[in-house]
C-alpha cells in the first residue's frame, strides 16, 4: 500500500475546505493525534447537519500514515454532529455542542473502550471484547451515579429511570464498539455513544456511528488494542485543525 507522510495526509484531508476556515480559531483549537496511537478511524461529513458520512481507516508505520481498505459509508446522529467530550478541547466559539438527547453524534477525537456483541465473536479479534445480555444497561439518566456507564442491572442498586438495553430485539448491537465520549460523566453532555450496525432503513441514529454488519466486522478484525486506536469524527471544514503526530 502507498504510504502517506503526515504532511501529505493533512493536505489531502484539508485542501477541499481550507479556504473556509478562520485561521485565528485554527491556531487556538488544534486537535493533536497522540504519537502513541497507530490506528485511526477517520469519519468525515460534508457539514455539521449531515447524518451521512464516510469512514476511512488509517494506520501509522515509521511515522507514515497509510490508508487501509476502502472507505465505508456510515450514518451518524439524525441531527448531524456537535462537539463532544473527548481528547480535544472544544473551541470557545463552538456553535454546535453535543447534549443529551439532541440526536447529534459527538465531533472530536475519542479513544475506544471495547468491542461488544450478543455472543462471543466467532472470528479472531485483538481488541477487548465484551458479551452483553439484555440485563446489561447503558444508563442515559444523568441524575444517576451510573450515568454513561454500562452496568449489569442485576448486580447494582438501580437509581436510574432511563437506559438502553445492550442486547436488543434486533441486530443493531450484534457487533459494536464503545466510544469514550464524556468519560467524566458530565451531566447532560451525552451518553452511550457506540459504533454499531446501521438500520436497514439507513435512518440517522440517536448519536452513534453506524455501518453495515460486514463492515463493522472488518473494522473489528483490524483493530489492535496495543495500537491505541482512536476515532476522529468531524465535518470536513474542521479538518484543518488536526495535527498528525
Amino acid at each position: 500500500m502507498k504510504k502517506i507522510t503526515l504532511i501529505t495526509l493533512s493536505l489531502l484531508l484539508f485542501t477541499a475546505c481550507s479556504t473556509h476556515i478562520n485561521t485565528t480559531s485554527t491556531q487556538t483549537s488544534r486537535i493533536t493525534i497522540p504519537k502513541e496511537s497507530r490506528q485511526l478511524l477517520l469519519v468525515t461529513t460534508d457539514n455539521w447537519s449531515s447524518k451521512d458520512g464516510t469512514l476511512q481507516r488509517y494506520e501509522k508505520t515509521d511515522n507514515h500514515w497509510t490508508k487501509v481498505g476502502e472507505s465505508i459509508s456510515i450514518v451518524l446522529g439524525r441531527n448531524g454532529l456537535g462537539w463532544g467530550k473527548g481528547l480535544h478541547l472544544t473551541p470557545n466559539n463552538a456553535k454546535y455542542i453535543k447534549k443529551e438527547g439532541d440526536g447529534k453524534a459527538p465531533a472530536g477525537l475519542f479513544s475506544l473502550n471495547n468491542a461488544f456483541g450478543y455472543a462471543p465473536s466467532n472470528f479472531k479479534i485483538d481488541f477487548p471484547y465484551a458479551t452483553y445480555k439484555a440485563t446489561d444497561h447503558c444508563v442515559d439518566d444523568s441524575s444517576s451515579k451510573w450515568y454513561n456507564k454500562i452496568i449489569d442491572s442485576t448486580k447494582i442498586t438501580k437509581d436510574y429511570k432511563s437506559f438502553e438495553h445492550m442486547k436488543l430485539k434486533n441486530n443493531l448491537y450484534k457487533y459494536g464498539i464503545t466510544v469514550n465520549h464524556n468519560p467524566n460523566q458530565i451531566a447532560q453532555a451525552g451518553s452511550c455513544i457506540f459504533i454499531h450496525i446501521k438500520s436497514p432503513s439507513g435512518k440517522g441514529t440517536a448519536g452513534c456511528t453506524a455501518m453495515r454488519e460486514e463492515e463493522i466486522v472488518t473494522v473489528l478484525k483490524w483493530l489492535k488494542g496495543e495500537e491505541k486506536p482512536l476515532l476522529l469524527q468531524l465535518p470536513k471544514e474542521e479538518m484543518v485543525k488536526v495535527v498528525f503526530n
